[in-house]
Order: structure tokens, then C-alpha cells, then sequence
């Protein structure tokens, strides 16, 4: 797809997604997030995926948005950051399809919300999720409170506290958590359950979930 990005074939409906940045801990560049939001807006209308696997290069799901962006003084770059970042949110959020994120490693701020974004979590026994941007900045919570509960999404987003897989599979932030070396092969297998479903009814299913939550693709606002 790019440089940052790849994207496999279409396997019985499964198409995998790699963000490839592993020398930056696959950290949310603008470039990062353009791409990975042009591969999903190009996979939505593509009638032979049912599921999409989001996965990352190297031994980290992603380490937050790339803060050395955010002090960049030149004319314009600070608009077009934050307009990647809606971009990027809306795209990953109101994918039409169920994704499921493989996550090894820390998956930290804005990695921690890439992976709350996807249906569903398959992780390594070396991943951690925590929030540590709370200690300068407000932190995303709806998306989380939607899949733990209220009570410990405002523990996770207000400590800045940081949670490993054993205690992200009780808590119910993932389904299951499998060996490194068995990451790939798990996210695959439970992808072809998923894909074992219509499209079309896979879209209605994920469009309830959305509902649900209170997040519509028709809204102007994105509340999270």
C-alpha cells in the first residue's frame, strides 16, 4: 500500500493490515495514519473482505501518536496533524467491517485507542495498555468505557495506569491472550471465524454495535 503500510491479498475473505514503522515503535506519524486511513477507505468497498487483522511490525503494537510532531512550527503542519488525526479516528472507528487487532507489545495512548477502535483484541502475553499521555493532556474514554464499563475506563484514563495482558483479558479489554510466537496464528483463525459470515450481514451486525455506542458515521461531531 506504502511505505508504512501493508496490506495483504484477500484470503476467504480476511485481509490483514501491518503497520510498518517498527523503528519508530509504530508510532502515529501524519504519514502513519494517512496511510493506514487510505488502505481502510480503499479495503471498505471491496466486496471480498468480511475481516480486516491489524497488526504491526517489529516487538510493539504502537507507541502513541509521534509527539515530535507536535512541535513543528511551520505554517499549516499543526492543522493538517489534527486533521490526520479526525481522519484517522473517524476511519478506523467507522470501518464497515469487524477488525481485529493482534497486539504485541505496548500498545500505549494513542495506541491503546487504535487498539480500543477495532472489535475485537487478540494479544501477546507481552502487551501492555495504558494511557501515559494523561499526564499532559485529556485522554480518549468512550470507546473504552464501551468495552470495560465506566468504572475501570475512568480508572485506566484518569491514573494513566498501566495494565498487562492478564489483567486486559480479565478486565474483558481482550479475548484472548496467546503466546508471541502465537499471535499471528490466533488473530488468523478467529479472522476466518468471523469471515464465515455474510458480508452484508456483518456490516448490519457492525453498524448495531455502533449504534450502540452512540457513534454514527452521519454525525459532525465524533465524541470520544
Amino acid at each position: 500500500m506504502g511505505e508504512l503500510v501493508q496490506v495483504s491479498e484477500v484470503d476467504e475473505g480476511v485481509v490483514t493490515v501491518v503497520m510498518d514503522r517498527p523503528g519508530k515503535k509504530n508510532a502515529l506519524s501524519i504519514a502513519l495514519r494517512d496511510e493506514l486511513s487510505d488502505a481502510l477507505d480503499s479495503l471498505a468497498p471491496d466486496e471480498r473482505v468480511r475481516c480486516l487483522v491489524l497488526a504491526a511490525a517489529g516487538d510493539t503494537f504502537c507507541a502513541g501518536f509521534d509527539l515530535s510532531e507536535f512541535s513543528v512550527d511551520e505554517p499549516g503542519f499543526q492543522e493538517r496533524l489534527w486533521r490526520s488525526a479526525d481522519r484517522f479516528h473517524r476511519t478506523v472507528l467507522w470501518f464497515p467491517l469487524p477488525i481485529i487487532a493482534a497486539v504485541q507489545g505496548p500498545a500505549l495512548a494513542g495506541g491503546f485507542d487504535l487498539a480500543v477502535m477495532c472489535d475485537i483484541r487478540v494479544a501477546a502475553r507481552d502487551a501492555r495498555f495504558g494511557h501515559p499521555e494523561q499526564r499532559w493532556s485529556d485522554v480518549v474514554f468512550s470507546p473504552l468505557a464501551d468495552l470495560v464499563g465506566s468504572g475501570p475506563a475512568r480508572d485506566l484514563c484518569l491514573t494513566g495506569r498501566t495494565i498487562d495482558a492478564a489483567t486486559a483479558l480479565r478486565i474483558g479489554l481482550v479475548s484472548s491472550v496467546v503466546e508471541v510466537g502465537e499471535l499471528a496464528g490466533t488473530a488468523a483463525r478467529d479472522a476466518a471465524m468471523v469471515a464465515r459470515g455474510p458480508r452484508d450481514a456483518l456490516v448490519r451486525t457492525k453498524a448495531k454495535a455502533l449504534r450502540r455506542a452512540g457513534h454514527r458515521p452521519e454525525s459532525t461531531t465524533l465524541e470520544l
